[in-house]
């Protein structure tokens, strides 16, 4: 009676176990996705609960410094935004819809160069030029990088999977020089990214961090996304900071960008958000304690 007990409850056990591990989902892995624009990164693709099972189709969020996403063990800093925790929240509230997460690694040393907008390094003075360049140490491969998510990557993705494809259904997000990179995309690339989430955005783009009588960084932004920032048209953006460690720089520029997506005809609440954390710092830990206000406003 007692071995026969057992062999049930292993039975149980085995039926158990895969189903809780499809869940929480399951990742694939590009060792090095192929691009003719960039070095090969590595990309990790998390496929939400049902996925294997079912037919239906997802929209997709693209996520920069792929290596601080999911696994500790790959992490940079012993820490991660778990925004594949955050999805399985927000699903389970009935917030958003199904999502399929990609995480694209950043290159290490080059991670500034990769994720700089080029467009405003053309319009800045040689002077800012010259401060950009000392902290590239290098050519800014912004637009080659955006080059590789919109030409090789999405359509890679789009042919292997079952996505939405549209522009309402594809999301960017990034922190810091990724939140930079993420704004580009959205404001370059509109037909193809129709949400973004600019997290603890570097908008100073040098490390001069505080703004001094005519400095000329308040007025590249305004010209550029009043000369490349297209209509909301549905489309959605958030950005926010906290206000410490680096974050405590931030609030000054923000200001300057609400202001200027303001003037541009863009709603705050319907069209952008923009929010302050208080007390928080420019961290892993930080971002992933407000992905679902993130995932949350973006993707509802």
């Amino acid at each position: 009676m007692i071995r026969a007990l057992l062999a049930a409850l292993l039975a149980l056990v085995a039926t158990i176990a895969p189903a809780a591990a499809q869940d929480a989902g399951r990742f694939v892995t590009i060792a090095a996705a192929p691009s003719v624009n960039i070095v090969a990164p590595r990309v990790t693709i998390w496929l939400p609960p049902g996925y294997d099972a079912g037919r239906q189709r997802y929209g997709v969020v693209y996520m920069h410094d792929g290596q601080n996403l999911f696994d500790r063990k790959r992490s940079s800093y012993d820490k991660v935004w778990a925004a594949d925790r955050s999805v399985l929240r927000l699903v389970a509230a009935h917030r958003i819809a199904p999502v399929i997460i990609v995480g694209i690694d950043q290159p290490g040393e080059a991670r500034y160069r990769q994720y700089f907008p080029k467009r405003l390094y053309a319009m800045a003075s040689p002077g800012l030029q010259a401060d950009i360049d000392s902290s590239a140490k290098g050519p800014l491969t912004g637009d080659a990088y955006l080059r590789f998510l919109t030409d090789e990557l999405k359509p890679l993705i789009d042919r292997s999977y079952r996505t939405r494809t549209d522009a309402a259904h594809t999301a960017v997000i990034g922190s810091s020089m990724g939140g930079l990179i993420s704004c580009y995309a959205f404001v370059e690339r509109p037909q193809v990214f129709g949400r973004a989430g600019c997290v603890s955005t570097h908008w100073p783009l040098t490390f001069g961090l505080k703004l001094l009588p005519g400095d000329e960084r308040p007025a590249l932004w305004k010209a550029y996304l009043t000369q490349h920032l297209s209509k909301p048209a549905g489309r959605r953006l958030w950005m926010d900071h906290g206000d410490q460690t680096l974050d405590a720089s931030y609030p000054p520029f923000q200001a300057l960008i609400d202001a200027d997506l303001v003037a541009l005809g863009w709603r705050k609440g319907r069209d952008f958000e923009s929010r302050a954390y208080p007390g928080a710092a420019h961290e892993e830990n930080a971002w992933a304690a407000r992905m679902d206000d993130i995932l949350g406003w973006l993707l509802r």
